[in-house]
């Protein structure tokens, strides 16, 4: 893999699949991934078959959670649309490697806005693209879990955490007080 989505024209589409935490979706279109679903959050009514460059991004969602570390900042995103806070969220929240956290506050200090951590919890709250983007490996400072908007909500970003071998896994589900720091 390593190569960014190339998807052509008039490629547009969605699909659901499985994985080891549940039925996913993900959504493409002419500029890349227009959005990505955890279980019980989306079910889409239509499918439409993969084109061979989502068959490699469902093929690296699946290992992921499946438990291996994968790179998937080679995935390209179409965030047409999205406030410039957010692509810039998101793009840092990639540079983390799977099985490893940063703080809201870390991501913040990365944008040059130390003080804006609960800027980057309503960013990743809005997270269109989640796995990709992988905004469960935001946490509270101190190791607190933190907010998280999937179906789930902090049950399933501790699941994804503990998939990817994180420490931060081991928290207490009780710790922090679901406000972003």
């Amino acid at each position: 893999m390593g190569a960014s989505l190339t998807v052509t024209p008039m490629s547009r589409g969605f699909t659901e699949f499985d994985t080891e935490v549940g039925r996913c979706g993900i959504a493409w279109g002419d500029r890349g991934v227009t959005g990505v679903w955890l279980p019980g959050t989306r079910r889409l009514r239509e499918t439409s078959p993969p084109t061979a460059d989502v068959k490699d991004i469902i093929k690296a969602i699946v290992a992921l959670l499946a438990g291996e570390h994968r790179d998937l900042s080679w995935v390209t995103l179409d965030m047409d649309g999205l406030p410039d806070l957010d692509r810039r969220v998101y793009e840092v929240a990639r540079t983390i490697p799977a099985g490893s956290t940063a703080s809201y506050g870390d991501v913040a200090a990365r944008l040059g806005a130390p003080n804006a951590g609960r800027d980057v919890g309503k960013a990743l709250a809005r997270n269109p693209f989640p796995i990709v983007v992988p905004c469960h490996r935001v946490i509270g400072t101190g190791g607190e879990v933190g907010g998280f908007s999937a179906a789930g909500g902090v049950t399933t970003k501790m699941r994804l955490l503990a998939i990817e071998g994180s420490r931060a896994s081991q928290a207490s589900l009780f710790d922090g007080d679901g406000t972003h720091d």
